[in-house]
């Protein structure tokens, strides 16, 4: 399994956001300036994170985005399947009766298929937001973001 950048930069975003939305919104420019990322391609991001109920954007002056949960009730897989969609690497039919498959009786390879995908589920769904903001302070308590650190290279 591959993530695409937006749910690399998505979680990039959404820890950031945690990070710096516990006093007041967050603008999209100040997370888009300390991720080095495109404020443009950040707004698609957030619109689909937005759809999916974990951000809420906050009109007017001194407005911007903040969590629309608190960041202990997020987690990695709420985010990733929020920008990326199902994190299964293998859609087994086997295991989706409206599909049905021909080989399921004699499949050994489902019981692999199933594994993989309880696996990272599992473990997605079990990193959270608090988690991840609290590493980022730890790692970079300044707040900038330096290439090696955000998963750039």
């Amino acid at each position: 399994m591959k993530l695409s950048t937006k749910g690399r930069y998505g979680l990039r975003a959404m820890i950031d956001l945690a990070r710096y939305s516990e006093k007041e919104p967050v603008a999209l420019n100040s997370i888009a300036a300390r991720q080095s990322l495109s404020e443009g391609y950040l707004e698609q991001l957030v619109a689909l994170l937005k759809k999916a109920g974990l951000v809420e954007g906050i009109r007017g002056a001194g407005g911007g985005y903040v969590l629309a949960r608190d960041a202990k009730e997020i987690s990695a897989g709420d985010i990733l399947r929020a920008l990326e969609g199902s994190l299964e690497p293998v859609r087994c039919a086997a295991f989706y009766s409206e599909e049905g498959c021909q080989a399921a009786d004699g499949c050994v390879t489902k019981y692999v298929w199933q594994k993989i995908n309880e696996s990272i589920r599992d473990t997605v769904d079990h990193i959270m937001l608090d988690e991840l903001v609290q590493e980022s302070k730890e790692k970079n308590p300044a707040g900038e973001c330096k290439d090696s650190e955000c998963g750039r290279s």
